[in-house]
């Protein structure tokens, strides 16, 4: 992984985390305003919802940038190896082409139409909360192009548990060697 992508996925990492927190407390302010108080608050409810799609978008930009999302890669590893290169090359033009045209173009599409509408009880407006689509996008398509390039060069891009298995492998070779 290089360097600005570990910091990149580092950085999604604490916004996650930091995310997941402030949802926690949230969530236990609800239940305890409406369970304790017997007074349920206005705002949170629609602040956990809208805290819940931030954490799932940059989390899911974050896992994208680990190279951690699913794969189902089992019948593109039976092909040959140029078979390989083009398929890998084929899914990060359409992970692209999704983080470009659905999540950036349509995320901004969003916020345009939505930019004046007002949350009640909250200080922010429904385009303020959509501006999490367009940033994951972007983010999302920064690493599906470093993996484009990558994998036009031939590079092997193995996901999670294999990368790690497969530098182990390596080291004990080399150990070996």
């Amino acid at each position: 992984m290089s360097e600005p992508r570990r910091k990149l996925v580092t950085g999604l990492t604490w916004i996650s985390i930091v995310l997941f927190v402030v949802l926690v407390v949230v969530v236990m302010w609800q239940v305890f305003t409406r369970q304790v108080l017997q007074a349920p608050s206005a705002w949170t409810t629609t602040f956990s919802q809208y805290l819940f799609i931030w954490l799932v978008l940059f989390a899911v930009a974050m896992v994208f940038g680990e190279r951690g999302h699913v794969a189902v890669d089992f019948f593109a590893r039976l092909m040959p190896r140029p078979a390989q290169r083009i398929t890998n090359i084929r899914a990060q033009v359409s992970v692209l082409a999704f983080a470009l045209l659905g999540l950036t173009w349509g995320g901004l599409r969003g916020m345009a139409i939505s930019w004046d509408q007002a949350i009640p009880g909250l200080p922010v407006t429904v385009g303020q909360m959509y501006l999490a689509l367009p940033i994951a996008g972007v983010l999302m398509a920064l690493f599906a192009l470093e993996d484009l390039v990558r994998a036009a060069r031939g590079e092997d891009m193995l996901a999670g548990d294999d990368a790690q298995t497969e530098a182990a492998i390596d080291a004990a070779e080399q150990k070996g060697a």
